[in-house]
């Protein structure tokens, strides 16, 4: 068996035992492999990511339309995929040309790692390590997800997220707690952003009239 061959087999179980760890619905290998909308369209962009880093022509993105046929998830060959995405679900997820994924990342149903425009060259997100994207985000544009970093649910992200961070609302604004465990997003903890800044505001007229008093 070659190198090669080897390390695509050992890829596919690590992919396959990632979702019987991260999933509590997944009862068996078995089911994973014939089930997982999400196993079978990383699957498939193994293939075509393979065919495409040799320069195959058309079969590459074929293969990609195919499984987005079969699978309602659309990733395109020439992205960049760490070891070990989980795409949960996955129905309607896209991730674009230029996207670059880091290890361990979990992709919730519904979430686009997309461009903002008809821009060349590097146009979609870079997403670090330990990274989880909630349901319906969308993430835009050439920026840096950090590591150990959370989307929440239904969020427009098109600005760089700090490591360690949590990001919700639209548009997305970083929230600087550690309101999470790594790969769940805990929607009843996570602050409201609005909120945040409203008391922030708040607390700052509050110092205002305070040093214009003691000015009097």
């Amino acid at each position: 068996m070659s190198k090669s061959l080897k390390r695509g087999l050992e890829r596919v179980r690590d992919d396959i035992k990632n979702i019987m760890e991260k999933d509590p619905a997944a009862k068996s290998y078995i089911e994973v492999i014939l089930l997982y909308q999400g196993f079978h369209a990383i699957l498939s962009y193994r293939i075509a990511n393979k065919l495409h880093r040799w320069k195959v022509p058309f079969l590459p993105r074929f293969i990609s339309q195919l499984a987005r046929f079969f699978t309602g998830i659309e990733i395109h060959p020439a992205a960049t995929i760490g070891e070990r995405l989980f795409i949960d679900h996955g129905f309607g997820v896209v991730i674009g040309e230029t996207t670059i994924i880091g290890n361990d990342v979990l992709i919730y149903q519904g979430v686009t790692l997309g461009g903002t425009g008809k821009e060349h060259g590097k146009r979609h997100p870079t997403v670090g390590d330990n990274v989880t994207i909630g349901a319906g985000a969308k993430v835009l544009g050439n920026i840096t997800i950090g590591d150990n970093s959370n989307i929440g649910a239904g969020s427009v992200v098109i600005d760089d997220v700090p490591e360690h961070s949590t990001v919700v609302g639209v548009p997305g604004r970083v929230v600087h707690q550690k309101v999470f465990v790594q790969g769940e997003l805990l929607h009843n903890r996570i602050p409201d952003p609005v909120k945040c800044e409203l008391n922030r505001l708040k607390y700052e007229i509050q110092e205002i009239k305070e040093t214009l008093e003691k000015g009097c």
